[in-house]
């Protein structure tokens, strides 16, 4: 309007404020401008899954690049979800069977959990050729541990700080706690009617990925935290083995999402956190993270509450999704300038700004042809995009 007006009223020339109008609405159609973004993210998102990474919305991608803090889970996440008992010792020794005896309650009790430990627990048995009988009332203490009632008798598995809140004095068992703990094994304690009767060291091999991932994320310039619900000194010992310098142990499930909340308002500024995990029990948190990262190998309640899935489970896909965020980010503002720049220069010359000086008029011809352009231009520079290939970081 502004251009017709102006060529209409000062020149008096009806034809060429039609002219220099028509110039300037078609080079300036925001149709390049409407591409850069959704075109760059259509490629982006086809080629996180063909490096196996789900991305379920646009805004997950475009805000993986601003991580700053990325919160791991430690068992599925950073090991391979697949605990093994490796030792058990009985309070009463082996004399007439006690361990067995003891086996025979706890995996009886166990065999009601859902939990990867109770799984552990269970084929232990198993392997030990131990029959299961039904377990009356069973419960489970979130964070705690499990018990029910088996052949009369109430049997309780779990941590030692729940055996304390129950009042069960586990100091005979301490130097087989502390020498498992300390090989990095989680300990589980079991007591009948009150009285401690045994204890397992369960171990969770890590997988071959986590040490290098967690180094690539700390060049990265991440700051990589680990969250367990195992004691202290399990957990630093397996911090220690991925290079993790921050750790928050026996942290119960239900205050999974809380640490989160805690992680993105820590020093009064708004972090951008993920959290990576695999679990029931990791979904709240996952949920409440700005990106939640899901293994794919495991639950479908965690890869449901996620933005991001990993399906292989390695490790490494978290730092191809954030480099392919990076790479995403930047080709969308490549796109903006492609967009932008032949508006911020066209659009002038169209309105007929070099006329007065050289006599020369945007021909609405030749402006189309620049409009085609800068959207062929964001186009064919989003597909670049299809030549993304992680980068190694040694």
């Amino acid at each position: 309007r502004a251009t017709f007006v102006i060529w209409f009223n000062f020149m008096g020339n009806f034809t060429l404020a039609i002219m220099t109008t028509v110039g300037v609405l078609i080079i300036a159609c925001p149709c390049a401008l409407g591409l850069a973004t959704p075109t760059s993210i259509m490629v982006g998102t086809g080629k996180g899954a063909e490096n196996g990474i789900l991305i379920k919305d646009a805004q997950s991608l475009e805000l993986a690049h601003k991580i700053q803090t990325i919160v791991l889970d430690k068992t599925g996440t950073l090991t391979e979800g697949k605990p093994t008992v490796t030792d058990f010792v009985s309070v009463n020794g082996t004399a007439d069977h006690n361990e067995l005896q003891l086996l025979q309650l706890a995996a009886s009790v166990e065999r009601n959990s859902e939990h990867p430990l109770a799984e552990a627990v269970v084929k232990y048995a198993q392997s030990q050729e131990v029959s299961l009988t039904e377990a009356d009332n069973f419960a489970a203490v979130a964070g705690s541990g499990v018990q029910a009632v088996v052949s009369e008798r109430l049997v309780q598995i779990g941590t030692q700080r729940w055996m304390a809140e129950l009042g069960i004095n586990t100091d005979v068992l301490q130097e087989n706690k502390d020498a498992w703990e300390t090989a990095a094994k989680t300990v589980i304690l079991m007591a009948v009617d009150g009285e401690i009767a045994g204890v397992m060291g369960i171990a969770d091999a890590l997988k071959p990925s986590s040490a290098a991932a967690v180094k690539i994320l700390q060049k990265l310039g991440l700051e990589v935290v680990m969250l367990t619900g195992d004691n202290r000194k399990t957990a630093e010992t397996i911090a220690q083995q991925v290079g993790i310098q921050r750790v928050f142990p026996e942290v119960r499930p239900d205050q999974k999402a809380a640490m989160i909340q805690s992680l993105q308002g820590e020093k009064n500024e708004a972090k951008i956190v993920a959290m990576v995990g695999d679990g029931i029990n990791d979904a709240p948190a996952l949920a409440q993270a700005d990106v939640g990262i899901a293994i794919g190998t495991g639950t479908d309640v965690a890869i449901a509450a996620s933005d991001i899935t990993l399906i292989s489970g390695d490790l490494q896909g978290i730092v191809t999704a954030i480099q392919l965020s990076r790479a995403t980010i930047r080709n969308i503002r490549q796109n903006l300038f492609f967009a932008f720049i032949y508006n911020v220069i066209g659009i002038p010359i169209a309105a007929g700004i070099l006329f007065p000086m050289f006599g020369w008029l945007l021909n609405p011809i030749i402006a189309g042809a620049a409009m085609a352009l800068s959207s062929v231009s964001v186009v064919t520079n989003a597909l670049r995009l299809r030549k993304f290939q992680p980068k190694v970081i040694s």
